[in-house]
């Protein structure tokens, strides 16, 4: 039997971009952070179980004659979603299979939840705010 010959200067990697180097070299590992790992993971599952009894709060109480808890409401939910997505774009664009749009897409995310975060202020200050605007929707 022929061995089979492999073409060592095709670059093209069928279902998506090029990966650099080979399967058989060592992946960088980040520096450890106490923003990641366990600290993130309690983060995100305290801010989702704070998330139950503050929406009760804010929904049985006015956001107008409580405008702290309508605030927390607000930045609560901004800030679960960001982790959420955060998460999606991690998970599915890494930078060193996406180098372009990976970046591009973290930093998109990052500029979206700023002005989601001054949408949500400019709302509950100038506005009636976001309890107000739900229970409005929700006997309209």
């Amino acid at each position: 039997m022929g061995t089979a010959r492999y073409n060592t200067t095709f670059n093209y990697v069928p279902g998506g971009p090029i990966l650099r180097g080979t399967v058989n070299d060592p992946t960088t590992f980040p520096k450890p952070s106490p923003i990641h790992g366990s600290y993130h993971w309690a983060f995100e599952r305290l801010l989702s179980a704070g998330l139950v009894p503050l929406t009760a709060a804010a929904f049985v109480t006015s956001g107008s004659n409580y405008p702290i808890v309508d605030a927390l409401l607000g930045v609560s939910l901004v800030m679960h979603s960001h982790l959420g997505f955060d998460s999606i774009v991690v998970d599915y664009l890494h930078p060193r299979k996406f180098p372009i749009l990976g970046p591009i897409t973290t930093w998109t995310l990052r500029a979206a939840t700023v002005a989601t975060l001054v949408g949500v202020y400019q709302f509950n200050t100038n506005d009636i705010g976001l309890t107000e605007l739900v229970a409005k929707a929700w006997t309209a």
